[in-house]
């Protein structure tokens, strides 16, 4: 039996930066900090559940997730915008606290995201809806797009090696690889220069 034509082709869906903005605005306040949390970090639903208060380290300006999927710590380097959205969230409380809670000061459980992430999209016009995992797709097919190294992407969202960002993002970056051949192959010296200039079509 022939397997379907690009079977294993990636399907990536990630917001724009216009709708993680509108995503954020409609959602509620308890939410919207995990929202933001997400789209500026990469991490995972359950990573960031499971984030301390001590994990966000205001010295070096990274996040730490104590055990993620590959079964490793990683610590997650924060942009400025991402060290003053976790400054915010520490100031004044103690460092064994959950660093997400809900409006009511309980932690984020297990799937308790759905239902607000659904009514957050309905607000937003955000179509076809997003999951929480395509807010993850969202940090890194943003910063693929922006030039980020794939190594340096994979470190942040805790993958062991480049092939799962290169199976699922590169194609979002052509100007990554064409740049990169252009750097690093460099000149064999074995044509000549010449003047001819190629028709524009």
């Amino acid at each position: 039996m022939q397997p379907f034509r690009e079977a294993d082709a990636a399907r990536v869906r990630y917001l724009s930066d216009e709708e993680a903005r509108r995503l954020v605005n409609g959602c509620s306040p308890d939410f919207r900090r995990l929202v933001v949390a997400a789209l500026l970090t990469g991490a995972r639903y359950g990573e960031l559940c499971a984030a301390l208060v001590e994990d966000f380290d205001t010295t070096s300006g990274t996040l730490r997730v104590r055990l993620s999927k590959a079964g490793k710590p990683r610590h997650i380097v924060l942009t400025s915008e991402g060290q003053s959205h976790f400054s915010a969230l520490t100031v004044g409380r103690l460092g064994s606290d959950r660093l997400l809670l809900r409006g009511n000061g309980r932690p984020w459980t297990k799937s308790e995201q759905c239902r607000p992430l659904s009514a957050a999209c309905k607000g937003a016009q955000i179509k076809p809806p997003v999951s929480f995992h395509d807010l993850r797709h969202t940090y890194a097919s943003r910063a693929v797009m922006n030039g980020m190294a794939l190594p340096v992407i994979a470190a942040q969202l805790g993958h062991t090696s480049t092939r799962m960002v290169e199976r699922h993002y590169a194609h979002l970056a052509p100007s990554f690889v064409a740049l990169a051949v252009r750097q690093t192959f460099g000149e064999l010296g074995i044509v000549e220069p010449t003047n001819v200039m190629p028709l524009v079509r």
